[in-house]
């Protein structure tokens, strides 16, 4: 049952089609001018032309879909001394803009911490900023929860 308004998943490209997978290579062939025309880019990478129109309007990089929104991130940290600090500093690093922070009681080591941030500044993208993140020690886990 379709409300009308769309809705965004974000998926792992692991699990899309080979042809879905192949339109975002043909707009991010288009985008960086390594080829002049759709028909140039479909060309490119073994692509019909009117797959590429049923999914243009429909894929596009984390980056793209992030660009210049505010954007919560839900992350479980470790109850230690100065990890959620380092989360802070990778998010300044990348002229990510914190607007809250919510951080509960730790519970059995571990708290949950809130972020909303805005992205317009970022000189990194969302995808990137994540991954580092994800690397500090400490944090167990880090997930987009929300977007406008």
């Amino acid at each position: 049952m379709s409300s009308g308004l769309d809705r965004f998943y974000i998926v792992s490209s692991e699990i899309l089609p080979e042809t879905i997978l192949k339109t975002a290579l043909a707009k991010k062939l288009l985008a960086k001018g390594e080829a002049a025309t759709i028909h140039e880019a479909v060309e490119k990478i073994g692509l019909s032309r009117s797959a590429f129109y049923k999914y243009k309007e429909g894929i596009f990089p984390l980056h793209d879909a992030t660009s210049g929104k505010i954007v919560t991130l839900s992350m479980h940290l470790e109850h230690r001394f100065g990890i959620l600090s380092q989360v802070l500093n990778t998010v300044a690093k990348a002229h990510g803009n914190i607007l809250t922070i919510n951080q509960g009681l730790p519970l059995q080591g571990l708290a949950l911490v809130t972020i909303a941030m805005e992205t317009a500044e970022m000189c990194a993208s969302l995808e990137d900023v994540l991954m580092l993140v994800s690397r500090i020690e400490g944090v167990k886990n880090i997930e987009i929860v929300g977007q406008s």
